[in-house]
C-alpha cells in the first residue's frame, strides 16, 4: 500500500454499513457526496459557494448581448 491507501474495517451503524475514516484522509465540510464506479466507493466533499465566489471574481462584460430572438414569430402570433 501506498501512503494514499490505508487498510479500514467497516462496520454496521444500525442498518448501515460504516467506514471510520483515519485523521489524514478526513473531509472538510460537514456533507460529502457518494457515487460507485464498478465496485469503487468514491466520497467527495461538497464544497458550498466555490461557483458564486468565481462568478464575483469575474469581470463584467462589456459586449452587449445578441439579439437572440431576432427573426422569431411575434407572441401574438405564436398558437399556443
Amino acid at each position: 500500500m501506498t501512503s494514499s491507501q490505508r487498510h479500514v474495517r467497516l462496520f454496521r451503524n444500525g442498518r448501515n454499513q460504516a467506514v471510520r475514516i483515519p485523521r489524514e484522509f478526513e473531509l472538510e465540510g460537514e456533507e460529502a457526496i457518494l457515487h460507485k464506479e464498478g465496485d469503487r466507493l468514491i466520497l467527495e466533499p461538497v464544497r458550498k459557494g466555490r461557483l458564486l465566489a468565481l462568478l464575483t471574481s469575474l469581470e463584467p462584460l462589456e459586449e452587449p448581448f445578441p439579439e437572440v430572438d431576432e427573426g422569431l414569430a411575434s407572441l401574438d402570433e405564436v398558437n399556443l
